[in-house]
């Protein structure tokens, strides 16, 4: 069964644990910048939304990459890069529409989110569930069902 992070930014607190639970994980330091996620933080609306790789099915950054250093995961579906092939060329981070691919200033390489090997670190630390690691077939369900509720709601009001 395939696994993927759903992410719900109305939970979000902005209490960053995701972050260094991730750079802990990732680079053995808790240093949000070291992070695979980032949560962004909307001032004026008082909000915060986590984001990191969608691990798109036809991955631009993957297809792009002029070295094959991204491969897909099998297990986990994460778009992974290898370190020994990546020669840092940055082209996966233009071709990222997202912009969830970074260059790595130390290693001279780009990283991203690899899912932790299909154990989301981000996710077991949320502490409000804004990040959860559900079945894929399942992403986005609930919040359909509730968008559905809530037309009926407003037609049966009408």
């Amino acid at each position: 069964m395939q696994r993927s992070l759903h992410i719900d930014p109305l939970k979000c607190t902005g209490c960053l644990q995701c972050e260094m639970a991730c750079s802990y994980h990732a680079e053995g330091a808790f240093n949000p910048s070291r992070s695979r996620i980032k949560v962004f933080t909307f001032h004026e609306a008082g909000r915060f939304a986590p984001y990191t790789c969608t691990q798109c099915d036809e991955a631009w950054c993957m297809h792009a990459c002029p070295v094959e250093a991204i491969t897909t995961d099998l297990e986990t579906g994460a778009k992974v890069v290898s370190e020994s092939k990546c020669v840092g060329c940055k082209v996966c981070t233009i071709a990222c529409p997202f912009g969830t691919i970074n260059y790595h200033h130390v290693s001279g390489k780009v990283v991203k989110c690899d899912l932790c090997g299909g154990d989301p670190e981000c996710a077991k630390a949320c502490p409000t569930d804004a990040i959860t690691w559900i079945d894929a077939d399942w992403t986005g369900l609930d919040r359909m069902r509730a968008s559905a509720e809530k037309s009926l709601a407003g037609v049966a009001a009408s």
